[in-house]
Formats: structure tokens, C-alpha cells, sequence
């Protein structure tokens, strides 16, 4: 009877297997098709490599069941039928994947053991470009033919598309081209550059061959891929999702005007065959020797005695291949000796003499579950998107921002989407964009929302925004990060009230609003966490002595949208208190230098609010209602009229909003960059870059003295 139990779950163990092998096999050849041939994948390369080590491990212990047509026997995919066929002289072939210096060092010691040359072999170490693979084909040095790398064997005819690519010369010049870049140390640079003493110098007639095959990868820089999707937003045409499917989808046009518009380049990496001439005997050499020749190669390809020193370098990338300037999604490593490299040969379809160190995913695909959106402290409302749980770079990620209402619009991402996420280093994941291919119907439109999703309260949109608005000063959303930025320095400048406090009195229902501030008793304060007599008497005594702050304070503290201190004390010199700041209609702010119309329509409307209304009868109430002095609002006499300072260091007797309110009170502006509609820097002790920026473009230096003197007239 047991025997008979272990028979049956061995048999329901192995048909398992069996299904999901074939099922494996269904998906990769679907994926396959998509990549290589519509270019247009709905999956990350990410989650393609896992699909393909779980085949490769079902295969390693089941080596019967593999069949002629398993995607670990195939390089590509059968070439589209709507261009021609062209055989390849060498068969073009991909590259096993290592992931992590663990399995490079295993790589490592299966060749060694293979053969003892290895020992003693270099490496050279090159970006793996995340673009398309063609091959480029010359007679007598003039290019004849190009091709996509296709299934490996054969490829298809795009000559008439890459020849609109610039990059790729026409004919092969025969002069010597920009010497290779060498490791940053100057014994290593030294090294390197005497390998090439014969392949640097030019390349003459004889040792051009007669008909030469080189392998490159086609791609799109990030810069071109953000200003090209610019402008066809900019025009209301699609974007594109990322700049390899863009370069793909472009180099497969029938119409070659279409791949000119689109800012493809390309660097050359491998002689895939030479007839005649002398092509060099390493892939270090080979790189040189093609740029001699006149082809684009990378600059920051390197070559090393060792796998660790190689490693090394490859690593050092990992947290800076944006620096590269596009996409990248690891580096190869290569044995230098090309012939040691043949005479390994192959296992499957991949070379042994070369691995593929991928770096961790930056992109992949996902369920977009929902969009929730978030209220800022400023009002704004952000969409954020709710996923299906992912592994992105070694990080689980479930969130992620949408950026704006328009960018959900633009991009048409709706919910239920399956959507590819992006994360690179610590910046906050993104959604690129749906997979639009993949979609059943059953996903939903969304719909930005009239009402503020805390308080209730109808939105704002000002035309020529991208961004939305609560602008109801006592919404909860927003209420702590209210009340910090009231009582911060350059507004009400409450010492002793922290972001932990301010927390502290809204959690306990103490501060509804700014105004409950005025209303505190010092017994509630004693019943909160952390205070004892001294500390509630002396919070209580900062927040009555910020009542007498003038009014520009004030204005600058209510936090309406786009008035800052500066503004706020433009206000100040206009009008005589909150009451009648209040009653400006839009065309009597627009008066006032500095304000445009959505900041007027701003004021104006922060001022028609019935919440905001009521805020501001709570502080008058409170006796926080400061009235401009005569001086604060005459303007005619104003030493420092018209005039714009930016400070820096510290001053002798000013502080910094000490110096900004006396600027201000003259008549000037006080802004935080220096440029060249910057009148004078307030030079003090202990400047920053602002001073060497001041003097670059000319622009007069004051201290302390010289400032008193010119406002002083």
C-alpha cells in the first residue's frame, strides 16, 4: 500500500513538472515573439531571465525532454516576414547570464577547468547596451548591408534603415581614429596603451579586409529618448515607453523616413568575420582596431588581469550606470584571447568564452490594483498607485507615484492595467506606462476627483498647472504640515514648537486649525507626554510674544499657494491689514509687481474660502491681527526700490530674516539664487558657492556696512 502512495505522488510530482515545463516553453515562445518581432514586450527582461533559468533548471534534470524547438535552443525568433532574409557569415549569438559575482566566478571555474589557458587569460569588461543587436557588413571598406541579429542564423534586410543612423560610417576610413581610454591609474593606463603599440598606428590599405562583418548594438541615449518624447507630447502624439522598444520599433520601419526622424546611434563591439587583412587576435585589440577604423566603441569598455579585478569594476557600476547616458542593464564580461575564447566553443547556444553580468532590475511589470490619492501639505493632491507586489532591485515594492492627473491622462493608465514600473537607486518608484496589448476590458478609466479626498471641500485647477488644489487651510491632511510651516522661522517664528509637538496637539484634538494655537491652556499642555511647568509656560509665552509678528509674517504663515515671504511683503507695503487683503479682487493684485494671474486668482480665491474666512476671525479674535505700519505701506521714497539681493554667510549683527525684513522694509527683494538679474550679493562670514557664482557673472558685493549705506540713500 506504500509503495503503491509513493508511486502515485511521484507520478502527480513528475506530471506536474511535465505541464509546467510545456507551459514554460508556451510562455517564452509568446515572449519571444513579442520582443523580437513586434517589438513590443509585455514583460521586463527581468522576469523573462526568470522564466528561462526555471526552464534551464526543469531541463538540467530532465535532459530527455528537451526538443529542437526549446526557447534555451534558439538565440532569437523566426524574422519577420515583411523584410528580407539575410544569412550571417558566423552565427550571432547571446550570452549566458550571471547574476552576481557568485555565479561569474562559477562561469569562471568551468572554463578554467575546460582549459588550463584560462589561468593566465585577460578580461575585458563592456557595458551591456539595452538596445538591438545588428550586424553591418562592408566590401572594399564601404558598408553594404545590414541586418538584424533575427534567430541567430539568419536576419532581416534593414540596410536602407541604418543607413539613416549617423553614427555608422559609409565607408571605412583608413586614418587612425581617438586613442581607447585607459583605467584612471597611470601605471594601468600606461600598461594598456603599450599592448597597442602596432594596432595604434593607421590602418593602411593592406590590412583592411576585403569584406568585413561587425556586430553592434543600435540604441537611444536617455537625453534623446526625454527630449524626443517631449516633443511628441508637445505635438499630441504617443510617447513611447522606454528607449529600447522605441530604437527596435524604429530600425524595423519599412519607410526608412521614419528611423531618420528618430535619434537612433550605435557603438560596435565584435568583428563577427574579416576575408583578408589582419584583424587582431583579442577582443581588447579588436575594440581599438574598430575604432581605428573609424566605428563608434565605448569608452569605458576595460581590460584586466583577473576575473576580481574585473568584478570590481563591474560592480562599481551597479549604483552608477546612470551615468553611462542609456540604458544598461549590466556588463559583459569577456576573455580577451579571441582564439581561447573559439577553442572553448559553446554549451547550448551560448559561448563560453564570454557571461553577462546583469545588474539587479530597475523595471518590471505589475497589476495596478488601484489609484489613491494623496493630499500634500501645500494642498496639492498627488495620485499614487497601488500595485501588485513586486521585487524591484532587491526591494519589494507596492507603491508608487503616478506624478500628476494629466500624466495618468496622457499616458492612459487605468486601473486593473498590468503597467511597467521603473526604480532606479533611491529614487521613489514610478509607473512608466501600461501595457496596452495585454488588456482584457475589464480595467477602468480614472477619473481625477472633485473634492478633496480628507476634507470633502471642491478642488482648484488653474489653467497652465499641472497640479490641483485643497485649498482649505483647515483640511486634516494637511493640518501638521500646516501648522509647522505657520510656525516656522520666516513665518510666525514660535520657538519650541517642533514638528514632534505640532504632531503631539493635533493627535490629542488640541489644534483644528492655526488659530487653536492662541487658544492652548497651559493645564492641557501639562496633560500631554513630555511636559512639566517650565516647558508648557515658556511654549505658551513664544506663542503669545509671535501675536506682535508684522504683518508680512502673518500673510507669509497662512500658506497660501505661491505667496512667498517676498510676496507676502509686497502684500504688506499694499495693504493695510488681512481685512482688506481680503477684499482685492483678481485685477487689483495683478497691480502689485510680481503677480500674475494664477497667483491674483490664488489670493483671491484662498480669501473666498468660508473655512479660510472663519481661520481668519478665529485670529483676530485671538488678537493676531497686525496692521502695516504708515512706512511698511508707502513705497515712493523706498531707498532699496526696484533692487534684488541675495545673502550669504553669516552678518555681524543681522540674521538672516533679520536682513531679509530689513530689505524689504527699504524697498528691495530678497531672493535665494544668484543670477544675472541679481543686483548685489550680502556678503557675510563663512559664504557658500553663491559668492563664486556672484563674481562669475559680475554681479557688486555688499557687506553688512555697505548695505546699511545704500539703504540709507
Amino acid at each position: 500500500m506504500n509503495e503503491v502512495c509513493f508511486f502515485v505522488r511521484g507520478y502527480n510530482s513528475f506530471m506536474t513538472t511535465l505541464a509546467r515545463y510545456n507551459q514554460l516553453k508556451q510562455e517564452l515562445h509568446y515572449h519571444l515573439y513579442r520582443y523580437h518581432v513586434l517589438d513590443s514586450p509585455v514583460i521586463s527582461d527581468a522576469e523573462y531571465d526568470r522564466l528561462m533559468e526555471e526552464l534551464k533548471a526543469i531541463e538540467a534534470e530532465h535532459p530527455d525532454w528537451v526538443t529542437p524547438d526549446s526557447p534555451t535552443q534558439r538565440v532569437g525568433i523566426a524574422v519577420s516576414e515583411k523584410f528580407e532574409k539575410v544569412r550571417h557569415p558566423r552565427p550571432i549569438l547571446s550570452l549566458a547570464n550571471a547574476f552576481g559575482a557568485d555565479d561569474a566566478r562559477a562561469w569562471y571555474e568551468r572554463i578554467r577547468k575546460l582549459d588550463p589557458r584560462v589561468e593566465t587569460a585577460g578580461f575585458v569588461v563592456e557595458p551591456k547596451i539595452d538596445g538591438l543587436s545588428v550586424v553591418l557588413h562592408y566590401q572594399d571598406g564601404v558598408f553594404r548591408q545590414g541586418a538584424t541579429r533575427g534567430d541567430g542564423e539568419i536576419g532581416e534586410d534593414i540596410t536602407a534603415n541604418l543607413r539613416t543612423i549617423r553614427a555608422i560610417p559609409l565607408k571605412i576610413p583608413v586614418t587612425r581614429g581617438p586613442e581607447m581610454p585607459a583605467n584612471s591609474q597611470e601605471s594601468e593606463s600606461a600598461r594598456q596603451l603599450a599592448l597597442f603599440d602596432a594596432s595604434l598606428s593607421p590602418v593602411s590599405a593592406s590590412d583592411l579586409p576585403a569584406y568585413l562583418v561587425v556586430r553592434g548594438e543600435v540604441f537611444i541615449t536617455n537625453h534623446d529618448f526625454e527630449n524626443l518624447n517631449r516633443r511628441l507630447a508637445e505635438a499630441g502624439e504617443k510617447t513611447y515607453l522606454n528607449p529600447r522598444n522605441t530604437a527596435a520599433g524604429s530600425l524595423r520601419q519599412l519607410d526608412p523616413a521614419i528611423t531618420a526622424s528618430r535619434p537612433l546611434t550605435i557603438l560596435v563591439y565584435q568583428v563577427v568575420y574579416a576575408e583578408g587583412g589582419t584583424p587582431p587576435a583579442s577582443q581588447w585589440a579588436a575594440l581599438q582596431w574598430l575604432r581605428a577604423l573609424g566605428f563608434p566603441v565605448t569608452d569605458v569598455a576595460r581590460r584586466f588581469d583577473s576575473l576580481e579585478e574585473a568584478l570590481a569594476y563591474v560592480q562599481s557600476w551597479e549604483d552608477r550606470r546612470d551615468e553611462l547616458g542609456y540604458e544598461a542593464d549590466g556588463f559583459v564580461i569577456k576573455l580577451d584571447d579571441l582564439r581561447l575564447a573559439e577553442d572553448l566553443g559553446f554549451v547550448g547556444k551560448d559561448p563560453r568564452g564570454a557571461i553577462a553580468y546583469k545588474f539587479p532590475a530597475r523595471e518590471v511589470t505589475t497589476q495596478l490594483l488601484e489609484i489613491e490619492v494623496e493630499v500634500g501639505r501645500t494642498g496639492v493632491l498627488t495620485p499614487r498607485a497601488v500595485l501588485e507586489p513586486v521585487e524591484i532591485g532587491g526591494v519589494i515594492v507596492r507603491n508608487a507615484t503616478l506624478h500628476n492627473f494629466d500624466y495618468i491622462a496622457e499616458k492612459d493608465i487605468r486601473i486593473g492595467d498590468r503597467v511597467l514600473v521603473k526604480r532606479a537607486g533611491e529614487v521613489i518608484p514610478y509607473v512608466i506606462g501600461p501595457v496596452v496589448e495585454v488588456r482584457t476590458g475589464a480595467e477602468r478609466p480614472f477619473t481625477p476627483p472633485a473634492v478633496c479626498p480628507a476634507c470633502g471641500q471642491a478642488v482648484e485647477h488653474f489653467e497652465g498647472e499641472v497640479a490641483w488644489y485643497c485649498v482649505n487651510a483647515a483640511c486634516p491632511a494637511q493640518l501638521v504640515r500646516n501648522v509647522e510651516h505657520f510656525v516656522s522661522r520666516g513665518a510666525m517664528d514660535i520657538n519650541g514648537l517642533g514638528i514632534r509637538i505640532v504632531e503631539q496637539l493635533v493627535e490629542a484634538g488640541l489644534v483644528r486649525d492655526v488659530a487653536d494655537l492662541y487658544f492652548l491652556q497651559k493645564e492641557q499642555l501639562l496633560a500631554l507626554e513630555g511636559f512639566a511647568e517650565k516647558k508648557a509656560e515658556n511654549l505658551l509665552q513664544a506663542i503669545r510674544a509671535s501675536a506682535a509678528q508684522p504683518l508680512h509674517r502673518l500673510i507669509t504663515a497662512l500658506g497660501i499657494r505661491g505667496v512667498g515671504e517676498v510676496m507676502a511683503a509686497d502684500l504688506s507695503r499694499a495693504y493695510p491689514d488681512l481685512e482688506a487683503l481680503s477684499r482685492a479682487s483678481v485685477a487689483e493684485l495683478q497691480q502689485i509687481a510680481g503677480i500674475g494671474p494664477n497667483i491674483a486668482a490664488s489670493i483671491a480665491d484662498w480669501f473666498s474660502r468660508p473655512a479660510n474666512r472663519a481661520l481668519l476671525a478665529k485670529l483676530k479674535t485671538a488678537g493676531v491681527w497686525p496692521v502695516a505700519s504708515k512706512q511698511s505701506s508707502v513705497t515712493s521714497h523706498q531707498s532699496l526700490s526696484g533692487l534684488t539681493f541675495v545673502v550669504t554667510g553669516t552678518l555681524p549683527t543681522f540674521t538672516r530674516e533679520g536682513v531679509k525684513e530689513f530689505i524689504e522694509q527699504h524697498g528691495g527683494k530678497v531672493t535665494d539664487s544668484v543670477s544675472k538679474k541679481t543686483s548685489y550679493l550680502v556678503l557675510g562670514e563663512n559664504p557658500g558657492s553663491k559668492l563664486e557664482k556672484a563674481q562669475a557673472l559680475g554681479v557688486p558685493i555688499l557687506d553688512e556696512q555697505g548695505l546699511r549705506k545704500l539703504a540709507e540713500g
